[in-house]
Order: C-alpha cells, then sequence, then structure tokens
C-alpha cells in the first residue's frame, strides 16, 4: 500500500472487488444479501463504497463466492484500513465528487500512464501551467484559483515519494509543447520542469511527433492506473464528470493503446532532446 492512504478510493476498490466476484460467481444481489442474513440493496450498497465495509462481511461474501483464501485475506485486511482520514482532506471542498475518486485510486496505484492530446497533464505542470490552465477553466472560480493549483502540485509528491513513488509515463504530443499556455516565460518553465522530471528513474515521457498522422490516441485523453492488490482501472475524463473503465477485456483495449502510442512516440532520450530544442524557441 502506498503512503497516499485515502479511504474513499480504498471502499470504491473493495466495492469493485466484491461485485466482480459476484458477478463471476454468477451470483445474484438477493442471494448475496441472504448469505448475510441482509437485502439484496444492502450488497449493493457495499459495492459502491460509499460506505466502509463491514469486514467480518466482506470476508462472508467472498467465502460465499467461492474466492481463494489469500485473496480473501488481502480484502478484508484492506477493508480494515477503510476509515482512516484521506490526504486530500484540506482540498475536499473544492474538488467534485467524480474527481475525488480518481484523485484517491492515483494516490494508491502503483502505476499510471496517462495520454493526453491538448494539455500536460496535471502531474506535470509547473504552478504557473496549472494556473494558466485553471483561469481558463470555467469550472473553477477565481478565487479557488490558487488553492486548485496548489492541490495539483501536491499530488506531484508521489512522483518523488521517498517510501513508494509513483511510476509515471505519459505519452504527450508535440503540439502540446508549442502551445504557449501562460506565455513565453511559463513555457520556458514548463519546459525545463519536464527535463527534470523525466531525469526521474520512475518517470518515463514521451512525445508524439507533429509528423505522426492520426492515430489510436485521436479518441482522446485517458489514463491507466496499476494496483499491487487490486484490478488495474482506466479513467477517461469527460467535460462533467468521468468514465471508469473496470472490465478486464475494455481495460485491456485500453492496455493495448497504450502500447501503440508508446511505439508511435519518440524514445525517452529522443523525447528529452526535443524538449532541450524547444525551450530555446521561448
Amino acid at each position: 500500500m502506498t503512503s497516499r492512504h485515502d479511504p474513499t478510493a480504498l471502499r470504491w476498490l473493495i466495492g469493485n472487488e466484491l461485485r466482480r466476484h459476484r458477478e463471476r460467481s454468477r451470483t445474484s444481489l438477493d442471494a448475496a444479501g441472504k448469505r448475510l442474513k441482509r437485502t439484496g440493496p444492502k450488497v449493493h450498497t457495499m459495492e459502491t463504497g460509499k460506505y466502509r465495509q463491514d469486514a467480518t462481511e466482506v470476508a462472508r461474501l467472498l467465502e460465499f463466492y467461492g474466492v481463494e483464501p489469500s485473496d480473501i485475506d488481502r480484502v478484508v485486511s484492506l477493508a480494515g484500513q477503510s476509515d482512516q482520514e484521506t490526504w486530500w482532506a484540506p482540498w475536499s471542498d473544492l474538488v467534485p465528487d467524480w474527481l475525488k475518486t480518481f484523485v484517491g485510486l492515483e494516490g494508491l496505484a502503483e502505476a499510471e500512464f496517462t495520454y493526453e492530446p491538448v494539455a500536460l497533464h496535471a502531474m506535470l505542470q509547473t504552478e504557473a501551467y496549472a494556473a494558466a490552465l485553471t483561469s481558463a477553466s470555467p469550472r473553477v472560480r477565481p478565487d479557488h484559483a490558487e488553492r486548485v493549483a496548489e492541490f495539483r502540485l501536491e499530488r506531484q509528491r508521489r512522483l518523488t515519494d521517498s517510501a513508494a513513488p509513483l511510476r509515471f509515463s505519459a505519452v504527450v504530443e508535440e503540439s502540446t509543447l508549442h502551445r504557449p499556455v501562460g506565455g513565453d516565460k511559463t513555457m520556458r518553465a514548463q519546459l525545463d520542469h519536464l527535463l527534470e522530471l523525466s531525469s526521474l528513474d520512475n518517470v518515463e515521457l514521451q512525445v508524439i511527433s507533429t509528423s505522426v498522422g492520426v492515430h489510436v490516441g485521436a479518441t482522446g485523453q485517458f489514463t491507466l492506473l496499476d494496483f499491487a492488490e487490486f484490478q488495474d482501472i482506466v479513467y477517461v475524463e469527460l467535460h462533467e464528470g468521468a468514465v471508469y473503465v473496470q472490465h478486464d477485456l475494455q481495460v485491456r483495449s485500453y492496455r493495448l493503446a497504450a502500447a501503440s502510442l508508446r511505439a508511435l512516440a519518440l524514445g525517452p532520450e529522443e523525447s528529452r532532446s526535443l524538449i532541450t530544442s524547444l525551450v530555446e524557441e521561448y
């Protein structure tokens, strides 16, 4: 488990495990509820992760679904950790519910791959770049802009966490690096920041050249999160909300897309060389 504990995300993941194993065992909600001497809606509530799941009830359901004892022990031990305070509590009033779930999941993930076609991912942004993007967003109140930028920077601490650094891979479009977000001074500092981040052992940054034609990324941005103790998921952000892709075949499809994007992009060292040359443009 990483140092970025998040009970909301942990409950969400535990609920996802309960639902996945129930569906695999072809057990109805009502049948699962009877096992606990409760109702189907009660089991559904456990699967949504909205409230803390009782460890004993989690164990009984997983046993009923025929899950291996080692997997039961793993999920039950995590259920006992789902009542601690989240790390992002100081910014909870600024973050919409759909993003809170993702930020919590990101904090629990071991590895993250992201593709953004228009702007740099939040984990790569400088404070000035983040502030410029925030000021252009109709979703952020002007008096909240500074705290929102601060929140994004706090997320980035996972990249340099000595206890459990996030393995982070990003593919960006060259056109994104030419877009003068915040002006020349901001972009020069942002490009220098990318060079600094890409020198970390746990960070890999690749750039897709503008000479590359239409590719699999044309369908839009997505983020793939890998977990040590849970099923991997894909996060697709919409204008107002998000989609969480959880089913194995769909996750595999996005993993293939990520591999395709990596293959199309310049290698990490070539990407660093390109970014270095772009610094001079600003």
